[in-house]
């Protein structure tokens, strides 16, 4: 029963994890969009946060004309992750 609910907490911590990283992801989508402050200390906050992921991803693409989908490629995974270890670990939860 212990090591359950142990599992559900993981479970739902990782969850909200991905779930924020997917908004922040979504975020620096949207600000690129306009051209923001480099300097901006919320920016650079957004940056350090995201750009680890995002340029590994982009770094493993080809060029597609300059349009980078490395956001969409990430937010995919994400989704992937979240409906398969979150599953996976509920799931083995209730084994327990």
């Amino acid at each position: 029963m212990i090591i359950a609910n142990l599992i559900l907490a993981i479970a739902n911590i990782l969850n909200l994890i991905l779930s924020l990283f997917v908004w922040l992801i979504i975020i620096r989508a949207l600000i690129s969009w306009f051209n923001p402050d480099p300097y901006n200390a919320l920016f650079q906050l957004l940056y350090r946060i995201t750009e680890p992921v995002l340029s590994i991803v982009r770094n493993a693409m080809p060029n597609l004309a300059g349009v980078d989908i490395s956001p969409i490629v990430v937010l995919l995974a994400v989704e992937f992750l979240k409906s398969f270890l979150i599953k996976s670990l509920v799931e083995l939860a209730y084994t327990f």
